[in-house]
């Protein structure tokens, strides 16, 4: 008899007899994480959305038997940026509850590895708790990373891929979101009105600025239209389809290795050091062990 849940990556796709059979396989569960907010004058309010979902798409139409990509979570924390029309924001709390009752769902049905893939920067603070308390609360292992961080695992990728300033060049709307979105959605993009603006902050000090793959010790998190007037932090100008296509593939290759790694990888066990074996439940909703 064929086995769907070898073939099939997408999650919603599957009946409930084949999720079953995806847990005896122990597959692992990947969402989606992203938000719907401004990104400048050139880029859709779906940026965050765009690169989280196709990059676990591409890896999983390649290894069905080892992974699911759920629906994404399409909404996140962008308190920060409501001074700019179009951005939905989700509360903190209601948001990290929303992602969690996601992965107690999956805990619930037998998966025991879960992976947060995460398009929106403010999201990973929260994405954060929500993979510790899957953690601590569920028999499952959760990991929560962004998806630019990908780009960081081959230590010679950036070096020779990025043109523009660091730090401040590659941030919100800049270099590599832009050619991301060139590449994945050209279509959709206002070539036009495509102009590069590095954030205020990044000229104060040496302690206070902000890139993607870095940040000063003590940055202040704040409204975002303090520091740019357009929406875009970085120079969004130096994008090209063709250097969105070299990002996407070198994500789409790591997250792969990243999907293998976690699948073979054992669970540690845990080791209780009390003298006296604790004689009530765990606080917190925290697992007692056992």
């Amino acid at each position: 008899m064929h086995c769907i849940a070898k073939t099939e990556y997408r999650y919603e796709k599957l009946t409930w007899p084949e999720i079953n059979e995806a847990v005896e396989q122990e597959q692992i569960c990947v969402v989606p994480v992203g938000a719907i907010e401004q990104h400048g004058h050139h880029l859709p309010l779906d940026m965050d959305v765009l690169a989280p979902t196709k990059i676990p798409r591409s890896v999983g139409r390649t290894m069905p038997d080892k992974m699911l990509v759920l629906p994404t979570v399409s909404y996140g924390y962008t308190a920060h940026v409501m001074d700019f029309p179009g951005t939905i924001n989700i509360d903190f709390d209601h948001f990290i509850q929303h992602v969690l009752d996601i992965t107690r769902s999956l805990a619930y049905h037998g998966f025991k590895k879960i992976i947060l893939l995460n398009g929106h920067g403010s999201n990973m603070p929260n994405l954060d708790l929500v993979a510790r308390r899957t953690n601590l609360e569920t028999t499952a292992e959760c990991i929560a990373l962004p998806w630019w961080m990908l780009l960081t695992v081959d230590k010679t990728f950036l070096p020779r891929w990025r043109e523009s300033k660091a730090p401040g060049g590659c941030a919100h709307a800049g270099e590599l979101e832009t050619a991301m979105y060139l590449y994945l959605d050209g279509d959709h993009v206002r070539r036009d009105l495509n102009k590069s603006e590095i954030a205020s902050h990044n000229f104060e000090s040496e302690f206070n600025w902000v890139d993607l793959f870095a940040a000063g010790i003590a940055p202040i998190t704040t409204w975002t239209s303090t520091y740019t007037q357009s929406g875009v932090c970085g120079e969004s100008e130096l994008a090209t389809a063709e250097k969105g296509q070299e990002a996407f593939e070198e994500a789409v290759k790591q997250f792969g290795r990243l999907v293998l790694f976690f699948h073979g990888r054992p669970k540690s066990s845990r080791v209780d050091h009390h003298v006296r074996t604790p004689d009530m439940p765990m606080p917190w909703g925290l697992q007692s062990r056992g």
